[in-house]
């Protein structure tokens, strides 16, 4: 229990409080409500303002556990056969800044995500402000007709960042949203732009672990293979064993496996055509 306090990096109420007036102050308005959010958010302290801003306060408690995460991320890299490819940040001042960047690469290419508004440093945290969407639910949660539905475009979404230079690196069902009927990507990591096209295929294969449980093995590389060219998801097939270790993913890697393999099975076969 006290490791996992540790990992939680908890932030006291009054020092959140600080940060809300920080950011009330910013926008030139006086605090309101304050509502904190639950979960394992290993990674940051969340809470709503207002029902206007979605806000995370990141420590230095944060930041190490960032680097202990990335580290394993790495290590499991290593495993599939590729060099590591996540990045870290020395500062919680950095890591806020970082969201707050790759949510404006992400709204620059037509992605959808909670509109980025600022980053800063207050009282050695990094904060990150963001547009709080009150009516949200995540992909796990949703009807599998809906997910369904989103299946195609969420590889899409996936792509053009893989094609703009830069990827997502922590795909999961909890960073994947839908809001009125709209997909929502969130909460993406820093990888190493020199390894884009393992990042790519890493980006695919945690796609494929977060649709699979949902909608199928078979329903979740047809959605992929409409968008994917083949390449990609046979290298992404080298990423589900080290995705299906991760806390985070809960799927049937050997479904996938199997579904991934009739692809090359079909790259084999002598075009009927000739």
């Amino acid at each position: 229990m006290a490791f996992r306090r540790l990992l939680r990096g908890q932030i006291d109420r009054e020092r959140l409080e600080s940060v809300a007036q920080a950011v009330a102050e910013r926008h030139g308005q006086s605090v309101g409500h304050i509502e904190l959010l639950d979960g394992n958010n290993w990674l940051s302290a969340p809470f709503v303002l207002d029902d206007q801003y979605f806000v995370k306060a990141i420590s230095r408690q944060h930041s190490l556990v960032h680097a202990l995460l990335t580290a394993g991320r790495n290590l499991g890299a290593f495993s599939s056969g590729s060099e590591g490819f996540f990045e870290h940040f020395s500062t919680p001042a950095e890591m806020a800044d970082h969201e707050l960047a790759a949510a404006r690469q992400m709204r620059e290419l037509g992605i959808n995500v909670p509109r980025p508004i600022e980053a800063f440093e207050h009282d050695g945290l990094g904060v990150v402000v963001m547009e709080y969407l009150p009516e949200f639910i995540t992909l796990d949660d949703a009807p599998v007709g809906d997910v369904r539905a989103h299946a195609a475009p969420l590889f899409e979404w996936l792509t053009e960042m893989h094609e703009a230079g830069f990827a997502h690196g922590d795909l999961r069902a909890e960073n994947v949203l839908l809001s009125r009927g709209e997909l929502y990507f969130i909460d993406a990591t820093a990888v190493d732009e020199r390894r884009i096209q393992d990042a790519r295929a890493y980006d695919v294969a945690c796609a494929l672990a977060v649709l699979e449980p949902i909608i199928g093995a078979s329903d979740a590389v047809a959605a992929a293979a409409a968008v994917c060219d083949d390449e990609t998801l046979l290298a992404a097939e080298d990423f589900l064993d080290f995705v299906n270790i991760r806390p985070d993913h809960s799927f049937d890697a050997r479904a996938l496996n199997g579904e991934l393999e009739k692809v090359a099975t079909r790259d084999g076969e002598p075009d009927s055509s000739a």
